[in-house]
């Protein structure tokens, strides 16, 4: 079964009980692996969160607004998992810094450093992300800033950078299908070696 992309049109809040299995097939009535997007407020408190780190810490996450990725995918690893994680926030610090944003990537975090002449020291934080496993499959949260308003931490968003968040979720989506696709293509297409 190949991956599905889906971008939902309207609002939804994201609280973190999202990133279960089958939110996807349940809420968006899509089956099999998949990465969805959707736009719409951030509020995960500490009880929510995956990440026992920041559980620890008592963290939360909160935006006013942001895009949410939110993907399931079946009969791959955790590690994997983490993989294409790594793959989709390197690809949107190469989208935005094709469009005059400077940022830099730390782990699944990009923090932006200007755009244009304009500078901003430190680096403000634009996206949060997390990769689970559930008993069936992968999961992955992307979330990027649009309005960071309510950010814990030092943030900025989409909003402040003058950037279009639909045509980067239409963006990210097509890149990610495309990607998802050759690299199936690549694990059928070479001759075993012995």
């Amino acid at each position: 079964m190949s991956l599905k992309t889906f971008f939902y049109p309207a609002p939804l809040t994201y609280h973190g009980p999202e990133l279960r299995p089958h939110f996807i097939l349940t809420r968006f009535k899509i089956e099999g692996s998949c990465l969805a997007a959707f736009r719409g407020p951030c509020e995960v408190q500490t009880d929510h969160l995956v990440d026992w780190e920041d559980r620890m810490q008592n963290d939360h996450i909160a935006a006013k607004e942001m895009i949410h990725f939110l993907g399931e995918f079946f009969g791959i690893t955790l590690r994997e998992g983490v993989w294409i994680q790594r793959l989709i926030v390197s690809q949107l610090e190469s989208i935005l810094f094709n469009q005059g944003v400077h940022l830099h990537r730390s782990g699944d975090d990009l923090y932006v450093t200007g755009k244009g002449k304009e500078k901003f020291e430190p680096g403000k934080k634009l996206t949060v992300s997390i990769v689970t496993a559930s008993p069936v499959s992968v999961l992955l949260h992307l979330g990027v800033n649009i309005d960071a308003t309510h950010a814990p931490v030092s943030a900025i968003g989409l909003d402040d950078l003058q950037i279009d968040p639909n045509a980067l979720i239409e963006t990210v989506l097509a890149w990610f299908k495309q990607e998802y696709s050759s690299v199936e293509r690549a694990c059928v297409k070479v001759r075993p070696v012995i």
